[in-house]
């Protein structure tokens, strides 16, 4: 791989690291705090409420692992924990109120964590 190239992948894999966790932060912190927003939708969703702060320090622990440099097998974890939250929510959602059009903006996050991914991985082989 150029070097024009390898720039340009860490430059593309650090904006969209980034706004992913940017977005995962959103939910992070009220999470962690048991925001009464938060207890509300677990309340509906009929998740135990011990849960919400659980998952909050997870999706907090996973932005740390894509943030810091290194560790290619932990962000790999970090991921996949990510990816698993998404659609945990997603699916949790559709399965209590069904599908409405605001659902689609979940998409972003989706796009933005699989380009990051994907920009991840391509930086890791031109490591190599």
């Amino acid at each position: 791989m150029t070097k024009p190239e390898t720039k340009r992948n860490t430059i593309m894999f650090w904006v969209f690291t980034v706004l992913f966790c940017a977005f995962m932060m959103m939910s992070t912190i009220p999470n962690i705090l048991s925001a009464p927003e938060w207890v509300d939708v677990f309340k509906q969703l009929g998740y135990p409420l011990y849960m919400l702060p659980f998952i909050g320090v997870a999706k907090l622990l996973g932005i740390i692992a894509l943030l810091v440099p290194g560790f290619p097998r932990i962000k790999e974890w970090a991921y996949a924990g990510m990816f698993f939250d998404l659609t945990g929510a997603v699916y949790s959602g559709l399965m209590t109120g069904g599908f409405h059009p605001q659902m689609l903006f979940m998409l972003v996050p989706f796009i933005l964590g699989g380009l990051s991914y994907v920009y991840h991985h391509k930086r890791l082989s031109a490591m190599k």
